[in-house]
């Protein structure tokens, strides 16, 4: 079966895939006859549709006759579908929303091939591996097929088999799909930003990735050590003995899918619980590890009798760097603010806007597009409906959507459909924002630290109403606790690095030449409810003890002597 030359091939390479091809242009012809006479068949029709004045009237019926033809193509195909209905910079909404209901569900291949994969790679029989083994497939897809097991040691099991000959199919296809990138490129008027061979590579790079189970497994462990403090995060164990590149076996997870309400309450599982650990989950892949599940889809999310998130299909991952992490906790927190300026400045650092763009108009667009976001009911605006309006942007402004992105917004996308289908009057905001409040005012790290200056100083200037905000927003999450926050906020304000805040914090108080307390009453007014005696004294024993009685003083030396001075000299 391993016989294709380009079997042993571990990683995408367009050069070697290249020379391969070029040696066996029949091969070539006859896939390009396919792909072109399905081609043909869909402009045949646009052409027809625009001489009978049915273009607009149509539309449906040409996009869902794409997702037909991308099927009947193949995995390839299948997965071109599912990459480019991520991509509103280069497909209209019509053929988006086809796009994203495009499945790779096909039939099975015989049990016969499927356990030769097996013996080939692993030296052992289907029978000296497993105890039970369903007689056929519980799952077909354009990649693999899936079979439930146990093994002899009494853990129960998915067993997952990649298709026979995929290599050698995908590698024809993305040959193709690279020379008419290059010879259509420069006629395209797609807002790309760069040569869509480059494109092509990423893609067929993506893919290569996601049939070595190998690199499957290892990203499932990856994404466990990530989640080991959060138990309500389930993913399944590898059984590596009986994997290999092309198995994959791994625990079975005994769940329900997201879409069945009735079996949630069944099992007495709280779905809104489900939909929290979902989206926090999700945000805490993109915005503290940088490492994130890019295909939640349905099939992909379960929820447990314990009321856990369980994750599986670890073949579509990606990675985001401490800069790129950073830059989108800023893209927030600038949301956050409705500072639309500073906000479209992070669209060029995240790539969505080229370097050197004017952004003068598009910031009105933004404002328009994301300004009421969060007073809206879900019903009439959520990121499904800002994605949808920000199709419409892409081709009036010069949006493109980097790669990696389209991956991100494919997630947070599915994962707030998912959650709209547990709970229609959910708002990913309501449980997003808080999260990234509580991020910031805890302050984890140097990064963070300087993003919480980022909010509450504007023009040089201490913003309360920010810092109130702040504190409204994380207060919405009842398991929120204001005074570990605060001993952080403490601590830091007591180090070297906190100076400049507490140099600012100096010149807002004494703003005017006059001690400001009506800031400092809308606080107290805020968080007193969460304050006792007993736990003001032990966190400030706490922090004291944190630091040198030298440091103290010293910083105490620093404070009460302006305090004082502002205070006594210029009465209210």
């Amino acid at each position: 079966m391993n016989s294709h030359p380009l079997s042993e091939l571990t990683r995408y390479d367009s050069e070697t895939i290249a020379r391969y091809y070029w040696r066996r242009p029949w091969q070539v012809l006859w896939r390009s006859l396919e792909v072109v006479i399905m081609l043909l068949r869909f402009i045949f029709g646009m052409v027809l549709d625009r001489w009978l004045g049915r273009e607009e009237q149509n539309v449906p019926k040409r996009a869902a006759q794409v997702r037909d033809a991308l099927t009947n193509l193949g995995p390839t195909f299948i997965k071109v579908g599912q990459a480019l209905s991520t991509r509103p910079d280069l497909i209209r909404q019509a053929y988006l929303n086809e796009l994203i209901t495009l499945q790779d569900q096909l039939p099975a291949f015989s049990n016969d091939i499927a356990f030769q994969t097996l013996e080939e790679d692993l030296d052992l029989t289907a029978s000296e591996i497993f105890a039970e083994i369903t007689p056929n497939p519980i799952a077909a897809a354009s990649l693999a097929q899936v079979y439930r097991a146990r093994l002899f040691s009494g853990e129960e099991v998915a067993l997952k088999i990649q298709r026979p000959n995929l290599i050698p199919t995908l590698t024809l296809d993305l040959f193709l799909i690279r020379l008419g990138a290059g010879l259509l490129s420069p006629y395209l008027p797609l807002n790309l930003g760069h040569d869509l061979q480059l494109v092509v590579d990423e893609f067929g790079t993506k893919l290569f990735e996601e049939i070595d189970y190998e690199n499957e497994g290892r990203n499932a462990e990856q994404f466990a050590e990530n989640f080991r403090d959060t138990p309500a995060v389930k993913v399944p164990r590898i059984f590596w003995r009986y994997t290999s590149r092309r198995i994959l076996t791994l625990e079975w997870i005994n769940g329900y899918k997201l879409t069945e309400m009735g079996q949630l309450d069944d099992a007495g599982i709280d779905p809104r619980a489900i939909v929290e650990i979902g989206v926090t989950s999700g945000l805490q892949q993109l915005l503290e590890f940088g490492f994130f599940h890019a295909d939640p889809h349905p099939g992909n999310l379960f929820a447990t009798a314990n009321n856990e998130m369980a994750y599986i299909d670890f073949g579509m991952m990606d990675q985001l760097d401490e800069s790129m992490k950073e830059t989108l906790v800023d893209a927030l927190v600038h949301l956050v603010n409705k500072d639309y300026t500073d906000l479209a400045l992070d669209f060029v650092q995240l790539g969505f806007l080229a370097p050197g763009t004017d952004i003068t108009p598009i910031v009105p667009a933004l404002e328009d597009v994301l300004g009421d976001m969060l007073g809206k009911k879900v019903g009439e605006f959520n990121i499904k409906t800002v994605t949808d309006r920000f199709s419409e942007l892409m081709f009036e402004y010069p949006f493109r959507v980097p790669a990696k992105f389209a991956l991100i917004i494919r997630s947070v996308v599915t994962q707030e459909g998912l959650a709209l289908s547990i709970d229609p009057n959910f708002k990913i905001v309501d449980i997003g924002y808080p999260y990234i409040a509580q991020r910031l005012l805890t302050g984890e790290s140097p990064q963070l630290r300087r993003r919480l200056l980022d909010v509450l100083f504007k023009d040089g200037k201490f913003q309360w109403d920010r810092l109130e905000n702040l504190l409204k927003i994380a207060q919405v999450d009842d398991n929120f606790d204001l005074l570990p926050t605060a001993r952080l906020g403490l601590q830091y304000l007591l180090s070297e690095e906190g100076r400049y805040l507490r140099e600012q914090l100096l010149i807002a108080l004494t703003e005017d030449d006059r001690l400001q307390m009506e800031p400092v009453q809308r606080l107290w007014d805020l968080v007193k409810a969460d304050i006792t005696t007993d736990r003001i004294w032990d966190e400030a024993v706490s922090t004291i003890v944190d630091f040198s009685a030298k440091r103290a003083s010293s910083i105490a030396a620093d404070w009460l002597p302006s305090v004082a001075v502002s205070a006594f000299s210029n009465p209210r």
